[in-house]
C-alpha cells in the first residue's frame, strides 16, 4: 500500500539542504498522490516553505531548545507520517523518528542506527557530489530517479519587501547588482579575505558601474564591517555623487531567509565562498562565482553543475578540509581580485 503521508528529515546545514532539493523532487514524484512533509531545524524551516512541492513543514527545535528534548518528538509525531526518509546520517535523526512513532524509517546504514531503521541502504564508498549522495539514497530505496529537482519560489510580497529594502538602501531598480557573501559558517579557512572582497567591489563599481549587495547572517558581521572599513579607507564613497546610486550596500544581519533569497534573485551575479549562501544564491537563480579554498569543489560546487564559475588555487595543501589554516592561507590568497572580476564579467 502506498504511504499517504511521507516526511523527509532535512539535512542540518543550509548548503546541504539546498543540495538535497534534487532528491526531494524525486520523493515528490514517487509519492505524487500523498502528502509530502519536511521536518527541519527552525533556522532551515523557512527554506522549505519556499518549495511549492512541499505540502507541510514541521519545525524542529535546535540549540538549547533541542537539548531540553521532547518538543521535536511531539511535533514530528503530530505530523502522523507513515514513512520517514532520513537525509541526515545521524543516530539522532533515526532516534527522533523512532520515538515519534513513525512506522517506517528509511535511510543510510550509519552510526549504529541500523536497528532503528525499517529499510536501510549501504552508504556509497566512492566520492560524489553531495546532491548525488542524497539521490543515491532515494534510488537505493527503490524511488525512480530523473525527476526535476524541487524548486524555490518566492512570493510577490517577499519580492516587494526585498525591493523596498534595496531601494531604501539607495539601490536603484535598474542597477547592475552583484551579490557578495563574505562569510562561511565552517571557519575562516573557507573565507576569501575581506580586503579582497573590498577590492573587488571597488573594481566592479568603477569599471562596470555595479552595485555590490553584501549579505550574510549576524555571524558574518565582522567580515562585512571589515569590507566597509576597507572601502572607506580607499576613498570609495557608498553613494556615487554623480548618479546618486549606491555603489555598495551592507545587508548582513538585516534579512530573514525568504528575504535574502529574493535579494539574491535580483542579482545578476553572486560571488561567494563555499557556503550555504553560495548554494542558496544558485537555487534562487543567480549565476555564481564560487571561491573554493580548503574544501572539495567536486563534492559541493553550486548547482546546476557547469552553470557557474568555480575558482581554486593550485596549491599542494588543498583540499585539507580544515576550519582554520595552520600556515599562510595560500589556497585563498592565491585567488586574485583580477581573476574573480574576470569571472564576474564572464557571467
Amino acid at each position: 500500500m502506498m504511504p499517504s503521508r511521507v516526511v523527509v528529515l532535512s539535512p542540518n546545514w543550509l548548503g546541504d539542504a539546498v543540495m538535497a532539493l534534487g532528491a526531494l523532487g524525486e520523493v515528490r514524484q514517487a509519492f505524487h498522490d500523498g502528502t509530502l512533509i519536511v521536518a527541519a531545524r527552525s533556522p532551515l524551516a523557512p527554506l522549505f516553505r519556499l518549495v511549492p512541492q512541499v505540502d507541510e513543514v514541521v519545525e524542529l527545535p535546535h540549540g538549547r531548545a533541542a537539548a531540553r528534548g521532547g518538543s521535536g518528538q511531539h511535533r514530528l509525531a503530530a505530523a502522523r507520517a507513515d514513512v520517514a526518509i532520513l537525509f541526515p546520517n545521524s543516530f539522532a535523526g533515526a532516534w527522533l523518528a523512532w520515538r515519534a512513532g513513525v512506522p517506517e524509517r528509511w535511510g543510510y546504514r550509519a552510526e549504529a542506527r541500523r536497528l532503528l531503521l525499517t529499510r536501510s541502504v549501504p552508504r556509497p564508498r566512492s566520492p560524489r557530489h553531495q546532491s548525488e549522495y542524497y539521490r543515491t539514497l532515494v534510488a537505493g530505496l527503490g524511488i525512480a530517479t530523473g525527476a526535476s529537482p524541487a524548486q524555490l519560489a518566492v512570493d510577490d510580497d517577499t519580492r516587494s519587501r526585498a525591493a523596498r529594502l534595496l531601494a531604501d538602501s539607495g539601490c536603484d531598480p535598474g542597477s547592475r547588482r552583484v551579490g557578495i557573501a563574505p562569510g562561511a559558517a565552517y571557519g575562516h579557512a573557507k573565507q576569501w579575505p575581506p580586503e579582497r572582497y573590498a577590492a573587488l567591489i571597488g573594481r566592479l563599481a568603477v569599471e562596470r558601474g555595479a552595485t555590490a549587495v553584501i549579505v550574510g547572517s549576524a555571524g558574518d558581521h565582522e567580515a562585512g564591517a571589515e569590507i566597509e572599513r576597507r572601502l572607506e579607507r580607499d576613498g570609495l564613497q557608498r553613494i556615487d555623487q554623480g548618479s546618486g546610486r549606491a555603489r555598495w550596500v551592507n545587508l548582513i544581519g538585516r534579512t530573514d531567509l525568504p528575504l535574502v533569497t529574493a535579494v539574491m534573485a535580483s542579482c545578476r551575479v553572486f560571488v561567494s565562498n563555499d557556503s550555504g549562501a553560495m548554494h542558496l544564491a544558485a537555487a534562487a537563480g543567480s549565476r555564481v562565482v564560487a571561491v573554493f579554498g580548503p574544501t572539495i569543489e567536486d563534492e559541493t560546487a553550486p548547482l546546476p553543475l557547469g552553470a557557474h564559475r568555480v575558482l581554486t588555487a593550485p596549491v599542494w595543501c588543498r583540499p585539507c578540509m580544515l576550519a582554520e589554516c595552520p600556515i599562510d592561507h595560500r589556497c585563498m590568497t592565491g585567488i586574485t581580485v583580477e581573476r574573480v572580476a574576470e569571472a564576474v564579467a564572464g557571467l
